[in-house]
């Protein structure tokens, strides 16, 4: 199915129409062509998965066949699906994502697993957790933890206003609206506390390496939610700054880059007292990277 006969074929069935997308987006190196042919068929026409088995020659009328052309066309630009769609699946869940937010990934799901491990051990699983997500971008960490932790209420902040709109409509979406908050800051400026956990996915690729990224991260990802200044830890060292004045006691987790979890604990073992410093964890991601690290804290 070339562009041409794309457009222009009025026959055209949807089981021929995920084929042959697939066949294209294969051509061009999209990693899971299947997948995303589906996904993007099933987004123009209505029709539902099992729809596309048990009836693969139902014709897919011309509006249908228009909006599938163009989407089409985004995602051999590398467009990825979610930016196309405007939705992303975080933890079970479906988050509105848009040009002001990171996509979330799912290795971003460590950090949430990693809260709800500590939060089991530490048995606060009903206790009143304040949570304070530091670049809330989409929302979709908080979010999900709110959602999972129903005793808990939390604040988002982002330099974004754009960002912290969509947070908020997530939030709508699933329910947390009445728990949680949103502000306009970056890194600590300007938050009060005490919270009793910290989450943080920040910005951490070194400024240098922005232009060698994944043009579908490096062209639809906001620079400001990747550029993480020389070396990739300018916010982490904003952050551990300032740390004991929000969690005086507790944890404090961040996502890091595959190669970073060393230099951000050393850069809180630096900037936090020993005496006041009481643990440091870290966990692995889907690819047995280390992805996230926690600290805690205490009086």
């Amino acid at each position: 199915m070339d562009p041409v006969d794309f457009q222009r074929n009025r026959r055209l069935g949807i089981g021929d129409a995920v084929r042959a997308l697939a066949r294209e987006f294969r051509s061009a190196g999209v990693e899971t062509p299947d997948l995303d042919a589906r996904l993007l068929v099933t987004a123009a026409t209505g029709v539902t998965r099992e729809e596309i088995l048990t009836d693969p020659s139902r014709v897919i009328e011309e509006p249908a066949q228009a909006k599938l052309g163009e989407y089409r066309h985004r995602r051999l630009a590398k467009e990825p699906v979610s930016r196309i769609l405007g939705q992303r699946g975080f933890y079970g869940r479906r988050f509105q994502v848009t040009p002001a937010t990171l996509d979330p990934r799912a290795d971003s799901e460590t950090l949430v697993d990693a809260v709800l491990e500590l939060v089991a051990a530490e048995g606060w699983q009903s206790k009143p957790l304040r949570i304070l997500d530091v670049g809330t971008g989409s929302g979709c960490l908080l979010v999900t933890l709110l959602a999972e932790l129903p005793s808990a209420s939390g604040l988002g902040t982002d330099i974004s206003e754009a960002a912290l709109a969509t947070a908020c409509v997530n939030a709508r979406t699933h329910g947390v609206t009445g728990r949680i908050g949103f502000e306009l800051r970056r890194g600590l400026d300007g938050v009060v506390g005490p919270f009793d956990i910290l989450v943080s996915n920040p910005p951490y690729i070194a400024s240098s390496d922005i232009a060698g990224l994944d043009e579908s991260v490096r062209i639809y990802d906001p620079l400001s939610a990747l550029d993480g200044g020389p070396d990739g830890l300018d916010i982490y060292r904003e952050i551990f700054a300032g740390l004991l004045g929000v969690v005086p006691t507790g944890w404090s987790l961040f996502e890091v880059g595959s190669t970073q979890a060393k230099a951000v604990t050393d850069l809180a073992r630096a900037a936090i007292p020993v005496h006041r410093l009481t643990s440091s964890r870290s966990w692995r991601d889907y690819g047995g990277h280390t992805r996230s690290v926690a600290v805690r804290t205490q009086l």
